[in-house]
């Protein structure tokens, strides 16, 4: 079921004047997700993939739309650095792509970074396929409203076998405005064969704001190309973000993601993965951490389609205060996909009696001779690990956010950029309580 096109956020969202390309595939494209949006509107907790997660508050704002043309806010370039990330460097402000902030000389050989609004006024003719998609299912509202508005974003692609060293940053910043803007992104990721790469996505906000911003991203890993991948989402605390990821992966492909699920009012990142080749392998790690009355919603979907493909995912939430986590794994093991390892864990900690943390693990298997684990925990700090570390004189505050900092530290064990991987392990331990 679908909430009316009356509400004040789908209407606004309306209200905004459809961009025009003067390409005809791509201008019918956003009418008709737009007319989908229209007729659908924003899903409730009776669609599934939406259950835990209700659009109320959200249903009832307004927001103002992006123009390129307004005056930029003010962001300060130094804080956009991350030790350990000093590659390339693409930024966007409000969704709106920025050069001066932007890192894009002496591009390594072999890589291709540019804005998505300068890559279609060049050959648009290679993100055809990606930019005329059309969403169906009724939970996809956001990509629907994504796929008609999306002007920016990032366009991304490595050559085959190249070895890309240096991590490549893509910055997206939420920045006080006069009034809170919906901004979308449209990012198309692609490795060639035997390509590597390390990417660094990231999340942030220059000043207070209650914006909305939608990005979806299409990533495509051809025969055996590796990518590390790490997503740090630390939003202003009261914007609402939501994302779609999907991964596509070919014969030997390897792709890790490490994710850090921090800031935002409402947050949802739906990560779809596609092992479509044989041997390719997908390991997730992340955490998200929840405080105050912040709600957190991954939607983890994992779909083996190719002899002996392997999937580990290891996720951990802990939430605090009044706030809420959801985590929705699923993994499905395709006709065919024989031989396939399949692996997924959540464990869940709960710091005060009125926060909440909502999992559900799924598993479905039509293929023989395969071997597939899942399991899920929701609770709180070890009584008698506690009582061992007080026992020792450690203050009970510090007990807990020791034993809280070991627990959310286990998803960033295999970071290969160790100067990265100390710095979120710092971020995660500034967000604990009492530290």
């Amino acid at each position: 079921m679908s909430q009316p096109a009356t509400l004040p956020l789908v209407s606004s969202l309306l209200d905004a004047p459809l961009p025009s390309s003067g390409m005809t595939w791509l201008d019918t494209a956003r009418r008709e997700n737009r007319e989908a949006f229209a007729a659908g509107g924003l899903p409730d907790t009776r669609v599934e993939a939406w259950k835990y997660t209700a659009l109320r508050a959200l249903g009832q704002r307004r927001f103002g739309h992006v123009d390129d043309v307004a005056q930029r806010p003010a962001v300060d370039a130094p804080t956009l650095a991350l030790p350990g990330v000093d590659g390339p460097r693409l930024v966007f402000v409000n969704g709106v792509f920025c050069a001066d902030l932007s890192v894009l000389d002496r591009l390594p050989e072999g890589l291709t970074l540019q804005p998505l609004s300068q890559a279609l006024r060049g050959d648009p003719e290679p993100l055809r396929f990606a930019l005329s998609r059309h969403y169906r299912e009724v939970g996809d509202a956001f990509a629907r409203i994504n796929a008609a508005y999306a002007t920016d974003g990032v366009v991304l692609r490595v050559a085959a076998h190249a070895k890309i060293v240096a991590p490549v940053q893509l910055v997206f910043v939420g920045a006080a405005a006069e009034t809170d803007l919906a901004w979308h992104v449209r990012n198309v990721i692609a490795l060639g064969e035997g390509a590597e790469l390390s990417l660094v996505e990231q999340y942030m906000a220059a000043g207070e704001q209650a914006q909305l911003a939608t990005l979806v991203s299409d990533i495509e890993l051809g025969e055996g190309a590796r990518l590390q991948h790490v997503v740090l989402q630390n939003a202003a605390i009261g914007s609402s973000l939501i994302r779609r990821s999907s991964v596509r992966l070919q014969a030997r492909a390897h792709a890790t993601v490490h994710a850090l699920e921090l800031g935002g009012a409402l947050v949802r990142h739906d990560l779809q993965a596609d092992l479509v080749g044989d041997a390719s392998r997908l390991d997730t790690r992340g955490i998200f951490m929840p405080h105050g009355r912040q709600h957190i919603d991954t939607q983890l979907a994992i779909r083996h389609q190719a002899l002996h493909t392997v999937s580990s995912s290891n996720w951990r939430g802990v939430a605090n205060d009044r706030a809420r986590g959801v985590f929705r794994g699923a993994i499905v093991v395709a006709p065919g996909a024989d031989g396939s390892d399949a692996s997924l864990s959540n464990k869940n900690l709960l710091l005060s009696p009125a926060a909440e943390i909502d999992t559900k693990p799924e598993l479905e298997i039509h293929a023989d001779e395969v071997k597939a684990a899942h399991g899920a925990t929701v609770g709180q700090l070890d009584e008698r690990s506690l009582f061992y570390l007080r026992s020792r004189g450690i203050p009970q505050a510090d007990a807990r956010a020791l034993l809280t900092a070991a627990f959310c530290r286990a998803v960033l064990d295999d970071l290969p950029n160790e100067v990265l991987r100390d710095h979120l392990s710092a971020m995660l331990i500034a967000q604990l309580p009492n530290t």
